[in-house]
């Protein structure tokens, strides 16, 4: 072996052991000392505390996506003999890494035999770094066995993963298990390949290209530039349902750029990322249908969705519109709004920040009536009063008309009146105030 060989070799090892340190570390820490690494459970549960300090390396939230429900067409055999490729945008730098991925949705416990990680070649690719590809493992194995509604969370892994970057993350499944646990509106293209290619760098067998993300829930970092995690809870809204594929213009992704370019302007704001557990159609009361409900709602997935992240400082919410659209009845704004005091009472018990936006105008659409425009402005009516969250971003003020106040502003209109487009988006985050982000929760419900 050549010195320069063996000199990278012994840095691997360094920096592998650095990694298993600070997970160790981690698991020490952790309430009743146990690790969310390499965990397999059955009820998709498990809760993100502190770690050590971000000099030492904090476990933050890099990005995330709400597993949604069971895709149509993989009921019976699942993905068997085929990779996933997914592919994911990072919102927090670290040198190490873990995935979660979530079989919440299917009826039969899903095999694992190989999975990897990688930072992506280029924007737009399947192809891998390979400098950057790495196995993963789970609780030492290179194979899992999630059980029907479960979910399983990766060992450490030691891998420099830069913010703002695409990251590859692969599995390989060779039996059927269905259906497949997905987020339907990604707005981001992953790739599929027959056979295991797990340890492919190269895109040439990712023939098949998806508009989901299967299987994967989360990607954890190390971090060395975040101190925690705010995590954005909504519905299409937040899942950015009409923002440009590819493009990573879902206001939360802009909401985090905004927050890089505070901390690195010496704005003493805090140092956080940000990660998005929107689902389009997501109400607060209402559940989807199946067992188990398929787009669950706000209060029924709180707990895995937002608290069971790592080092949560913020909560976000953007819900409630959905609740006055799919409601055959009128929906009552009381129960809307004890629906979202519930979520703020949960988060308060865990010490977080709750801000909370009020809802947009949607006149034009054709779930618009006169009488839902009243409950809207009764439920932003008791939001601005500060009845609700700790700290207000008043998206209804920022995107309506000013000349018809019931309907957004055409700049910032996607075409349906109800979803912005990219500029409005845009606005969304830039009307967000970046100081409501620090503190503790505070308001009395």
């Amino acid at each position: 072996m050549s010195r320069r060989h063996h000199g990278y070799a012994l840095l691997s090892a360094v920096v592998a052991l650095i990694v298993a340190l600070s997970a160790a570390l981690y698991a020490g820490v952790a309430a009743g000392g146990t690790s969310r690494s390499a965990a397999v459970t059955g009820g998709g549960r498990h809760h993100g505390v502190s770690a050590a300090p971000v000099s030492a390396g904090t476990w933050v939230g890099a990005w995330s996506a709400s597993p949604v429900g069971g895709e149509p067409g993989t009921e019976t055999r699942g993905l068997a003999g085929r990779s996933v490729r997914n592919v994911v945008h990072t919102t927090a730098s670290g040198t190490g890494a873990r995935i979660t991925l979530s079989n919440l949705y299917g009826q039969s416990a899903l095999t694992v035999t190989h999975a990897s990680i990688a930072l992506a070649a280029g924007h737009g690719t399947a192809a891998a770094d390979a400098g950057t590809l790495r196995p993963l493992t789970f609780g030492g194995s290179g194979s899992v066995v999630i059980p029907a509604g479960g979910q399983a969370v990766s060992d450490a892994v030691a891998i420099r993963v830069r913010r703002d970057t695409d990251v590859l993350v692969t599995t390989y499944s060779p039996t059927p298990s269905g259906p497949v646990t997905y987020h339907p509106r990604a707005r981001q293209v992953s790739y599929v390949a027959d056979g295991d290619r797990t340890q492919d760098a190269g895109a040439d067998a990712y023939t098949g290209q998806t508009p989901y993300w299967r299987y994967l829930t989360a990607l954890d970092v190390l971090s060395d530039d975040s101190a925690g995690t705010v995590v954005v809870f909504g519905d299409s809204l937040t899942d950015g349902i009409t923002s440009t594929v590819g493009a990573n213009r879902r206001w939360p992704d802009v909401l985090a750029g905004r927050l890089r370019r505070a901390v690195a302007g010496g704005s003493g704001v805090p140092r956080y990322s940000v990660v998005n557990e929107g689902i389009s159609g997501n109400q607060v009361l209402a559940d989807g249908l199946g067992r188990p409900a398929e787009n669950e709602s706000g209060v029924g997935r709180f707990d895995r969705d937002v608290l069971s992240r790592p080092n949560v400082r913020v909560v976000v919410i953007d819900l409630g519109i959905n609740d006055i659209l799919r409601n055959r009845r009128l929906a009552d704004p009381d129960a809307v709004v004890a629906g979202l005091r519930t979520l703020v009472r949960a988060a308060h018990a865990r010490g977080l920040r709750v801000v909370g936006a009020t809802l947009m105008p949607f006149q034009g659409h054709m779930g618009w009536s006169p009488a839902k425009e009243t409950v809207r402005q009764e439920i932003n009516a008791r939001i601005r009063a500060g009845r609700v969250y700790d700290a207000v971003a008043d998206f209804d003020r920022a995107l309506r008309d000013p000349y018809a106040p019931d309907r957004l502003r055409p700049y910032y209109d996607s075409g349906d009146h109800l979803h912005p487009n990219d500029s409005g988006f845009a606005h969304m985050a830039d009307t967000f105030t970046l100081t409501d982000l620090e503190g503790a929760g505070t308001t009395e419900l």
